[in-house]
């Protein structure tokens, strides 16, 4: 064969090659403009056929950081089989970090192609995770959604999984590629908003520039908060003091600074935002707007004072913890109808299925209403998540099925957790396991059965596995605080919890049989007795009547101590 039919058979146009030694290049640059190089080496021996190629691509004034023929010829020195082994390495090392062992083989099956897909796509030093990351396929034409980086649900619920999947190094490519976005990001503020501070538009183009759509939620003066988040959890996860102050209260600061100044007050002397919205509530629709702040806004507002006040606590900063406090106690409290739970605004209660549960955001992911807060906020839960069922799920999209089963672990509901995270799998999956929007199973789920290709859904799974199995947002640690009753055998491994403590958990015969717990830093952990008033042994000796008896179980750990916790 020619050269250039060995190159189209790999996908690449016949060009001008080189050949030498029974070795092919092919270089090509320029395409309108935007500028890509392909790199490609081929060798016959044996009968065998060894290729090696590679793309990089870069603006047009600009130079790539490394060229595909320097990546080639790196790997081609290298050898086929030192690079193999270099990703099994990494694969290994990857798959060490956690693991779980369900009775359900559908949903530990779902589990662990999501958790391949977020070690596939997330990575520290390369793009975060777009609507279809690298299984981006377009057929010649743009991806669903332009294969943007869209923050009003995508991007978020994407790295959901690596917290308590104890993958929080690879969350870093996201938080550096925010942290990267942030002076474009205020320079949009600036321009948009005439503020000062912080709001990342809602839809991005790889550098951080706006890209229009929606206006509602293209341009909500909230997504910043939302993202502000992952800056609050992967410090709460990892208690980095140094990116706690040079990364996450630097940006909720700015987040608060922003929030200050474009708020305005109500006659009652309370603040509100100008004008407001909730994703994705009547489209692209001038409907869509709303003259009081959502419960989707006001969420994240008081989530983003309310945790500015306590890092800024963290870091001894009393007068701006103070400020931070003052501008929270002047935002009204979510609203609540006492019937149908959390509502999207003010005399909006959510009266009709929708795919986008923005209107208890403050639930989960925020966990600003808990149950470990008592009743009152028992009861806005369970009449929220009884309301959400009354209306159906005709208009739902994949994602509402993974978020979900988020929802029902946090209200420690096992069996209705299990059941719709199911579903997901089975009806809004490929055969391959990649999630389309649309229902799939011809059984009328939802009148949505398109299938556009989305990874959002597929990574809330993974975290809706992860809320089952191991919670830690109240600052205790509940060990399969949402397992249905059926699960008399399951366990997970190196799960983390907040305060940086590596969780492993069996459970035999319908109790808990064995918790290991790791500290990562040293601290104080809570845990709610996994035991229920069963004797059992604490780094094998007998745990006292008084620590048997109690709920919750506290404990000081150094780093790297690790404590066994048995049952006898």
């Amino acid at each position: 064969m020619t050269g250039g039919k060995d190159l189209r058979l790999l996908g690449y146009p016949a060009g001008e090659l080189a050949e030498t030694q029974n070795t092919l290049d092919y270089v090509q640059e320029g395409w309108e403009g935007f500028k890509y190089r392909v790199h490609c080496k081929l060798e016959r021996s044996e009968g065998k056929l060894l290729g090696c190629w590679s793309i990089s691509s870069h603006y047009p004034d600009r130079e790539p950081a490394i060229h595909a023929s320097g990546t080639v010829e790196d790997a081609w020195n290298k050898g086929y089989k030192a690079s193999l082994q270099n990703l099994f390495t990494w694969w290994d090392g990857y798959w060490s970090r956690s693991s779980v062992n369900l009775p359900d083989t559908l949903l530990e099956k779902q589990w662990y192609l999501e958790m391949y897909k977020f070690g596939a796509a997330a990575r520290k030093g390369a793009p975060p995770i777009s609507l279809q990351a690298v299984w981006t396929a377009d057929n010649g034409r743009l991806p669903p959604w332009n294969g943007d980086f869209h923050h009003d649900l995508n991007t978020q619920l994407s790295y959901w999984p690596a917290y308590s999947g104890n993958h929080l190094d690879l969350e870093e490519g996201f938080l550096d590629w925010l942290w990267m976005a942030r002076e474009e990001g205020k320079k949009f503020t600036r321009w948009f908003y005439e503020a000062e501070g912080l709001n990342i538009p809602g839809v991005t183009t790889l550098t951080g520039e706006p890209m229009g759509g929606w206006i509602q939620y293209s341009c909500s003066p909230t997504i910043s908060a939302w993202l502000a988040q992952h800056f609050y959890l992967h410090w709460r996860y990892s208690l980095d003091e140094t990116f706690l102050k040079e990364r996450a209260y630097p940006w909720l600061k700015d987040v608060a600074l922003f929030l200050d100044q474009i708020a305005v007050k109500n006659e009652d002397g309370k603040r509100k935002l100008p004008i407001s919205s909730s994703p994705e509530i009547y489209n692209n629709s001038r409907d869509a707007w709303f003259g009081e702040t959502t419960n989707y806004d006001l969420s994240l507002i008081r989530f983003v004072y309310t945790k500015a006040a306590e890092l800024a606590d963290e870091l001894g900063l009393e007068a701006e913890a103070d400020r931070w406090k003052s501008i929270l106690s002047e935002w009204p409290e979510l609203i609540v109808d006492p019937v149908t739970g959390l509502m999207f605004a003010p005399d909006f209660p959510y009266d009709e299925s929708h795919r986008h549960f923005s209107h208890l955001m403050g639930f989960h992911p925020l966990g600003l209403v808990d149950l470990a807060k008592g009743e009152k906020d028992r009861d806005i839960i369970v009449n929220t998540l009884r309301n959400l069922e009354k209306h159906g799920t005709d208009w739902w999209c994949g994602y509402s099925f993974s978020w979900l089963g988020n929802l029902y672990a946090r209200a420690n509901e096992g069996e209705n957790a299990a059941e719709v995270l199911r579903t997901f799998a089975t009806c809004f999956t490929l055969p391959n396991s990649f999630h389309v929007n649309g229902d799939q199973s011809g059984t009328g789920l939802s009148k949505f059965t398109y299938r556009p290709f989305t990874l959002e859904g597929n990574f809330a799974f993974a975290a809706g596995i992860h809320e089952m199995l191991l919670q830690s947002h109240t600052g205790i640690i509940q060990i399969f605080p949402a397992i249905p009753d059926s699960w008399a055998k399951v366990g997970f491994r190196n799960l983390r919890t907040e305060g940086a403590f590596i969780i492993s958990a069996k459970r035999a015969g319908g109790l808990t049989a064995k918790v290991k717990i790791e500290a990562e830093k040293s601290g104080s952990l809570s845990l709610a007795n996994p035991f229920a008033g069963r004797p059992f042994t604490i780094s094998g000796k007998p745990a006292d009547d008084a620590m048997t008896g109690q709920k919750i179980i506290d404990l000081d750990m150094e780093a790297g101590e690790v404590v066994i916790l048995q049952g006898i």
